[in-house]
């Protein structure tokens, strides 16, 4: 079992395999841009509240939503997350088209273990997540033998990126805590495919 320590190198591969690469940037946007950027996304975006059907019945998901297409003319994005876009893209090179934002309230929002829909990505393009506001704790698995798990601490400015082939190799999650934990947002950048006529 992996533990990613804060004090580690801030941009630390965690795995770089035939299941894929996933790499941690520390202080990807330093402090103060973090907080600004949580302050404005928290105003800013019409977050909404989401029902799901889970084994056999209708609960809410445990986190608050919002999402953004990104080349869509006409349609508003706020200022700050075409400025995190800008930066993500030129970090990374990629043409990442569209935006899912979670904010987590506290201890009790979480995410489950899963994998990002295949049919949601374009094949061979990266995920890449920005987290604003609190540190919560996420855990990769691998699906298949050997059985790796690691927890990484998404620390405030810091920026996970994962390659779309861990996407079929390994699930991630944000588990629920009893420590107290400030609110976070999260930005996952993605290129999706186009619309449909």
């Amino acid at each position: 079992m992996a533990q990613l320590t804060l004090f580690e190198a801030t941009d630390t591969v965690l795995a770089d395999d035939e299941r894929g690469r996933i790499s941690y940037v520390a202080h990807f946007v330093d402090a103060g841009t973090a907080r600004e950027w949580f302050a404005d996304l928290r105003t800013a975006v019409p977050w909404r509240s989401q029902r799901r059907t889970m084994y056999e019945r209708e609960v809410d998901v445990p986190r608050l939503t919002g999402s953004f297409r990104l080349d869509e003319p006409g349609v508003h994005v706020p200022a700050v997350i075409l400025d995190a876009a800008a930066r993500v893209t030129a970090r990374l090179d990629v043409p990442f088209n569209g935006v899912g934002l979670n904010l987590y309230r506290d201890g009790r929002d979480s995410v489950a273990p899963h994998n990002d829909h295949l049919y949601d990505i374009r094949e061979g393009f990266p995920i890449a997540l920005l987290s604003l506001g609190g540190t919560r704790r996420m855990t990769i698995r691998a699906k298949e033998p050997p059985h790796r798990t690691m927890h990484v601490p998404l620390e405030p400015g810091s920026l996970l990126v994962m390659d779309y082939t861990t996407q079929l190799h390994y699930t991630h999650a944000v588990p629920k805590t009893t420590e107290a934990v400030g609110e976070r947002i999260s930005l996952a950048f993605r290129v999706k495919p186009p619309r449909a006529a």
